[in-house]
């Protein structure tokens, strides 16, 4: 773009209602920023009054750095900058008009000029910096036209320690920096809905690891590997996640055995939250995630899941539970999930499903069938004891 310097300026939203806190929040996303932009060359990441701005020091790939910066949650927009060290005011103007040249071939379109002026000992206050640089790009490209109410442009001059111009900015995901919020354990099997519940909650700033449960050889190593690439995909939203694989085949016999059948699916349930509670204590999460939505399936009832909950300590956060099954989809294919859940190889879920499960569970009738499971202590000991850990990496730190 010319001579002018390059930089992003990326902006934040709830964070900025974080009050004393805000620097907590601000530091942890500074921190993801300079994490995802590593391998993409040298960068200075620095906050300045409600702003974190990312400066290049070496070549880069423009596209990369969008995307990465588009995957980071806690950014609301990202706004490809021109800097200006040199804030004379008819520098600024030329800077802007040399802006738009180079950024537009055209002039076909209605633009106006917003301004925001942080440092107050600028001669011009924001109103005057707007009319002025209006009338100067007015006056240099006669095709521009102005509109106030509904410009198809806005060209932000922003007045800080040093000047930026922009016109662009590129929606980002929102929400608030993972790892702001605590740690979560997603209970994540081969299906559409507990990666999309995974990426909600690690939105609101928790930070994953995820529980699988494989039934050898009645589930196939494909149906493992499938868990496997939708938490590397999931990684790419959270970071980093521990993957455990619970041999699950034994319970699943036993209870089979020992159970009706028609509560085999709410028993089954239930043992896994008991383990997934199990190994949240040891990765020090506080909290387990489940993609379950009301009355999808028949362990989904709001009977079905008091049943599961009652043997839970730790809150149990059900991200889509008011949603259907159209919205979920819609998000896994945003997130690039669906290709991957929808591939033909069943998980554990699927494999002991009764013909006419119980739809309005009894707990104390569950309860009382438990009782039959005298071994059920200690095998669940051994599933925990034989955990296969998968540590789970974004693709950008492969």
């Amino acid at each position: 773009m010319s001579n002018l310097k390059k930089a992003f300026l990326v902006k934040y939203g709830e964070i900025a209602i974080k009050g004393k806190n805000r620097y907590i929040f601000e530091n942890i996303l500074a921190d993801h920023i300079r994490r995802a932009l590593k391998p993409c060359g040298d960068f200075k990441v620095s906050k300045e009054q409600g702003r974190i701005f990312i400066e290049p020091f070496s070549d880069y790939d423009y596209d990369e750095v969008v995307d990465r910066l588009s995957r980071i949650f806690g950014l609301v927009g990202i706004c490809p900058v021109v800097v200006l060290e040199d804030m004379d005011f008819e520098t600024v103007k030329e800077a802007t008009l040399m802006y738009m040249k180079d950024e537009y071939e055209d002039f076909n379109f209605t633009f106006k000029v917003e301004s925001r002026r942080a440092d107050k000992r600028y001669p011009l206050n924001s109103m005057e910096i707007a009319c002025e640089v209006g009338a100067y790009l007015l006056d240099h490209i006669p095709e521009l036209k102005v509109d106030v109410k509904k410009p198809d442009v806005k060209v932000w001059v922003e007045i800080r320690s040093r000047a930026y111009i922009y016109s662009k900015i590129i929606k980002g995901l929102g929400g608030m920096p993972v790892g702001s919020n605590g740690k979560a354990m997603l209970m994540l099997s081969g299906g559409i809905d507990s990666p999309v519940a995974g990426y909600l909650v690690a939105k609101r700033g928790v930070k994953l690891d995820a529980v699988y449960y494989h039934s050898h050889p009645y589930t196939s190593e494909r149906a493992k590997q499938k868990v496997i690439d939708l938490a590397k995909i999931v990684s790419r939203y959270s970071g980093r996640i521990n993957l455990n694989v619970v041999p699950f085949t034994d319970i699943q016999l036993y209870i089979y055995e020992q159970c009706p059948h028609e509560q085999l699916t709410i028993i089954m349930r239930r043992i896994m939250m008991i383990i997934a509670e199990r190994l949240a204590e040891k990765y020090g999460a506080i909290a387990l995630v489940t993609g379950e939505s009301i009355g999808q399936v028949a362990s989904q009832t709001i009977q079905s899941l008091n049943a599961t909950n009652s043997v839970c300590n730790m809150p149990v956060f059900r991200p889509l539970i008011g949603f259907d099954k159209q919205e979920i989809v819609e998000i896994s294919e945003k997130i690039d999930t669906y290709g991957t859940s929808i591939l033909p190889y069943e998980d554990c879920c699927t494999i002991f499903v009764a013909k006419h499960p119980v739809t309005k569970p009894s707990l104390k009738s569950i309860i009382r069938s438990e009782r039959r499971l005298e071994k059920i202590d200690e095998m669940i000991e051994e599933a925990i004891n034989n955990v296969e850990l998968v540590k789970i990496k974004p693709d950008e730190e492969e």
